[in-house]
């Protein structure tokens, strides 16, 4: 299967490393608004095709799917755009940035057949689906503790004045639908949609949030998801059960997970990765293509667009 890949990122280069070890992956071209900056990109990779014009990317017909790691703020276009030149999407997260945009993504792949998955990595993991499958081993779930606090390597830069794409609202940025989206994501899977929110947080002086908390109510159970771009914090995250408590190392990369019941007994229901991360990512995305998908089952349209109205 052939793969467009937009945006020539941190992010690409991993998501690349890991795709490879799937045998039906393959780049057919990369698109950077710099055909020198796609250039370099693409020699890292051996790829010969390089587009500074996406619409004539997707109009040459070579592609089978496209991978999108742009700035949030253009996701919906770009998707959209692929979908009506008959090719498949596998969109990095945030999927959008307004419920307007959710809900034309997916009337788009509705209505031209077309495959189209975000890209949350950690909610397809086998930790994870497992993680699922023995949620009730804890009893009635009370409450859900999820984080991801990570001072970010651009801030520095910010406080010297130096604004990045990392700080700028107008991209669809900032800690909330950079590093809250871990959180809300794996919440919507294990929980669903909540009653009602309250919603904290801390702006910086462009209008991008630093950091920011959310309680979740969904009646008998609460949820608290906290995250941050402007510090750090080395907690685990947790889910308590009226009969133990599931302990979860990073909810934005679960690998370790460990039950520890009130009778002082401890379950490691942790599953081994034998890939990276992201390469679960591709291998749901190309199974939903190869069998005339147009969404996944686990990563569904509906729960992309719950999570969208959280993250507004």
């Amino acid at each position: 299967m052939k793969f467009g890949i937009i945006g020539t990122n941190w992010i690409t280069d991993r998501f690349i490393k890991a795709a490879q070890q799937h045998p039906d992956f393959r780049i057919g071209a990369v698109y950077s608004r710099s055909e020198e900056t796609g250039r370099v990109f693409a020699g890292k990779y051996g790829v010969e095709s390089v587009y500074t014009d996406m619409e004539g990317m997707f109009r040459d017909g070579a592609l089978d799917a496209v991978y999108i790691a742009s700035p949030n703020a253009f996701h919906a276009q770009q998707s959209i755009l692929a979908m009506q030149h008959g090719v498949h999407v596998l969109c990095e997260k945030p999927a959008v940035v307004s419920l307007d945009e959710m809900d034309s993504v997916i009337a788009a792949s509705r209505e031209t057949g077309m495959t189209y998955m975000e890209a949350m990595k950690s909610t397809v993991t086998p930790t994870f689906l497992r993680l699922k499958e023995d949620l009730h081993k804890i009893g009635p779930v009370r409450r859900y503790v999820f984080h991801y606090n990570q001072y970010s390597s651009r801030y520095d830069k910010y406080k010297e004045g130096i604004i990045e794409n990392a700080f700028k609202p107008e991209l669809g940025n900032g800690a909330k639908t950079d590093l809250g989206v871990y959180g809300l994501a794996p919440l919507v899977h294990l929980a669903g949609e909540p009653q009602s929110v309250l919603r904290n947080r801390y702006l910086l002086s462009t209008g991008a949030e630093g950091q920011g908390s959310m309680i979740l109510d969904y009646g008998e159970s609460e949820a608290i998801v906290m995250y941050s771009k402007i510090s750090d914090s080395y907690l685990p995250s947790e889910i308590q059960g009226e009969d133990g408590v599931i302990e979860i190392d990073k909810i934005s990369d679960p690998k370790h997970v460990l039950i520890k019941y009130r009778d002082g007994t401890t379950e490691d229901i942790s599953v081994k990765h034998d890939f990276d991360t992201m390469y679960y990512e591709v291998a749901e995305f190309i199974d939903c293509v190869q069998n005339g998908r147009i969404e996944s089952a686990i990563n569904t349209h509906e729960i992309s667009r719950q999570v969208t109205e959280l993250l507004l």
